[in-house]
């Protein structure tokens, strides 16, 4: 059986972005060794970020399976600072927007054991960056996925 991941956490990463902020977006995210990107409209880079997060949470869980979930430990591993800072209690949420979306990943956070947001350099992030491209510029390279995926 092919294991999603292998350390004692699920490890995922997910970028957002948007060409012209606002403007086309897409959002890129792996969980454990399975690669995502879906392009999502016109928005602006935050809410792309917000929704990656979401996106890859909800795979997640889809991927492991309710009872399976509630015992996995997660590390989100992401660029943006904002999104990372909001989640930790450090900023406060002013846009409409973001509340709304900071509820929905707030909300997603509690069908896992445990989830925690590390902020993490743009270096540190190139595979979820690179899905974020490739959906926005309609690529897709073999045993990678992106359109619709939830």
């Amino acid at each position: 059986m092919d294991k999603l991941f292998i350390e004692a956490k699920l490890i995922i990463y997910t970028d957002g972005g948007a060409r012209g902020n606002p403007g086309p977006a897409a959002i890129g995210f792996i969980v454990g060794n399975k690669k995502y990107g879906e392009v999502i409209g016109n928005t602006t880079n935050n809410v792309a970020e917000y929704k990656a997060a979401i996106a890859a949470l909800k795979k997640a869980k889809q991927l492991l399976g309710k009872t399976e979930s509630k015992k996995t430990e997660v590390e989100v591993k992401m660029d943006s600072e904002l999104v990372y800072k909001q989640m930790s209690g450090k900023y406060k949420i002013l846009e409409p927007d973001l509340q709304t979306l900071f509820i929905e990943l707030w909300n997603l956070k509690q069908d896992f054991q445990l989830v925690e947001f590390k902020h993490i350099p743009r270096e540190e992030n190139k595979e979820a960056d690179k899905m974020v491209n490739q959906a926005l510029d309609g690529k897709v390279l073999p045993g990678e996925q992106t359109g619709k995926l939830l």
